[in-house]
């Protein structure tokens, strides 16, 4: 039986996105045809697409008889949770001729690192390269060669956008293989530790760096359950990758087998297959309302990156179906938190996984109703049920072979991993805040609750770096809150700004009451200091946060869903007006100005794509 609340938001989904879904679906239908998708195209389109192929391939490509599976890829070697994909598609071919396929790579798209721009101006391109992927993507399947796609994608706005466009191409099938998180290093809360000593002078540059490279270490995913993982986990709850795919190491026999296993089930859902696992199953069957409400769930259940509740919009909104934030928060507050994993606990993703994982968790969730499991998943079978089990890799069988067996169906830490009915919190530790200065989200359940309610002056700042010199200056010892504008995606790209979070959370040590409203991000790694993110209107856009002065009385109340200014009438107020911003031609934001024109606020996926014409 399905939780009420879970089912009634489905349902006002559902009913807001009718029309918009009816014309998605539609349009995927009439894309749809028989046989392989190259047969449409002339002598010369697939001699071109052939020229460069081995001879088998050229041969299967020019009969048209064995499915072409495209391959989107986001490797380069400066990630290292990207660095992996390097190997891929040798392995992706090597696997479609076992399984009676070709595989081509389609095209790639850029990948950048947020933990490598943090702080600085590059910062501000990160958003908006989720839609320049998404771009990328497109592109490499226009081409019409393509029977399926496997796209090559883990990080922060890597994979929303390739989601974007495997549902913008939603009448094929679409998988993605992942690439694993790194092995644990130091410790986090070390790594933490030693941030804030270096923020208050009693931990050298050295010591910083020791530790930073000590955490991050060698290829795979960061560990800790920023933006990366939580994509990881959505594209598990969502159906869109292999059971107990996520949180495998990179390089290992069970990753290998199970990216053969992805190319083998790739095959097997094209419209080309036959045999008793055969079942056509095009992206647009799978991302549905239904899986758009799993995907909040998870996110709510895992304490997921708060980059979700801009992403999650758009993927959605490739599919036709419309969210808002009044869905994540009744979601929030039907659905508890039921992991514990940096920055929400001490643990991390590997932890997780060795304590029942993917498969334990939506087992528990599945079981206790919170979880549409009459979902379609590329997986097949029963449903979301499927992912209820894990992959093992047999070393005596063929090397694309995997089976799974049950998931546990008990934690074996419940320091990490817990049930329903004895959450970590009740709630999903994500709040919805609205006030006289808008709408704005925060992550909760990293803060201890003493420090949720802030009531203290604002300190109004329009570049992080001032608040910076502040500090260094001795000026922040008190209360306060930190007030960040023309941050927001018109802005300047809506950059993250967890430059400031070890300040703030050595102030907030201290007995100092402080908190950040900002029309920014903090995201992916938000941590123990209360932070409103996310505010709309942004100050570009003459949004309230425009007026605040400083030393005006903020109220940051998350139990009460509140983000407001006390006792000021904003109205009567000229709105400040956006800094100077001579960095931007010095690093090609310039490019981006097009983009920054058109982009939607972050409720509404913060996107420059443009709507499908049946949203209107």
């Amino acid at each position: 039986m399905i939780h009420s609340v879970i089912q009634d938001v489905t349902a006002r989904i559902i009913e807001r996105s009718k029309k918009s879904r009816a014309g998605y679906l539609a349009a995927c239908e009439a894309q749809m045809r028989e046989g392989p998708r190259r047969k449409r195209l002339s002598e010369g389109n697939v001699a071109h697409a052939s020229a460069g192929c081995a001879v088998l391939e050229k041969t299967e490509l020019l009969g048209a008889k064995w499915a072409n599976i495209g391959v989107v890829t986001a490797y380069n070697d400066m990630l290292s949770a990207h660095a992996p994909f390097e190997r891929f598609p040798e392995l992706i071919r090597h696997a479609a001729r076992r399984n009676g396929a070709t595989a081509q790579v389609a095209g790639g798209v850029p990948a950048m690192c947020d933990g490598v721009t943090q702080g600085r101006e590059g910062m501000e391109l990160s958003l908006f390269s989720r839609d320049n992927i998404a771009q990328g993507a497109a592109i490499a399947l226009s081409h019409d060669m393509f029977d399926a796609a496997i796209h090559l994608g883990v990080c922060d706005k890597i994979v929303p956008g390739l989601m974007i466009a495997a549902l913008r191409f939603g009448w094929i099938p679409q998988i993605f293989a992942p690439a694993g998180p790194m092995p644990s290093g130091l410790p986090n809360p070390e790594k933490a530790r030693v941030r804030q000593a270096f923020a208050a002078g009693e931990a050298s540059r050295a010591d910083l760096l020791a530790a930073e490279a000590a955490s991050y270490h060698s290829p795979g995913t960061c560990t800790f359950y920023g933006t990366a993982n939580t994509n990881q986990m959505l594209m598990e709850v969502m159906g869109m990758q292999l059971p107990g795919s996520s949180f495998v190491h990179p390089n290992t026999p069970l990753r290998d087998a199970l990216t053969a296993q992805t190319v083998r089930r790739a095959t097997q859902i094209t419209n080309m297959a036959k045999g008793k696992n055969a079942v056509f199953t095009p992206a647009c069957n799978v991302i549905s309302e239904k899986s758009i409400v799993n995907g909040l769930v998870g996110l709510m259940a895992t304490g997921g990156s708060t980059n979700l509740t801009i992403h999650m919009a758009a993927i959605a909104r490739a599919a036709g179906i419309v969210i808002n934030w009044n869905d994540y928060a009744e979601i929030s507050r039907a659905v508890p938190l039921i992991c514990k994993i940096y920055p929400n606990g001490i643990m991390d993703v590997n932890h997780f996984h060795a304590a029942g994982g993917m498969a334990y968790l939506i087992g528990e969730l599945l079981s206790s109703g919170l979880m549409h499991g009459d979902v379609t998943t590329i997986a097949g079978g029963d449903g979301l049920h499927a992912y209820t089990q894990e992959p093992v890799k047999n070393m005596h069988l063929e090397p694309d072979t995997v089976i799974w067996r049950d998931g546990p169906k008990e934690s074996l830490d419940k320091e990490i991993l817990t049930t329903v009915d004895t959450p970590i919190r009740k709630d999903g530790g994500l709040a919805l805040l609205e006030g006289n200065l808008g709408r704005a989200v925060m992550k909760i359940s990293a803060v201890k609750q003493e420090n949720w309610k802030v009531e203290a002056p604002a300190i109004v700042i329009d570049d992080q770096n001032v608040l910076m010199d502040m500090h260094k200056a001795g000026e922040l010892e008190r209360d306060f809150v930190v007030v960040l504008r023309f941050q927001g995606p018109r802005a300047n790209g809506m950059p993250e700004l967890h430059k400031l979070t070890p300040i703030l959370g050595l102030l907030q040590d201290k007995g100092f009451k402080v908190a950040m409203v900002t029309d920014g991000r903090m995201s992916g790694a938000s941590g123990k200091v209360p932070a409103a993110i996310h505010l709309h209107p942004e100050a570009l856009m003459d949004g309230p946060i425009a007026r605040i002065q400083t030393g005006d009385m903020i109220r940051v109340d998350p139990a009460n869903n509140v983000v407001e200014v006390v006792d000021v009438d904003l109205s009567t107020r000229t709105a400040a007006t956006q800094p100077p911003q001579p960095q931007l031609a010095a690093l090609g934001m310039n490019m981006f100005s097009a983009q920054r024109a058109i982009a939607t606020d972050a409720e509404s996926g913060a996107s420059t794509l443009g709507d499908m014409p049946w949203f209107t």
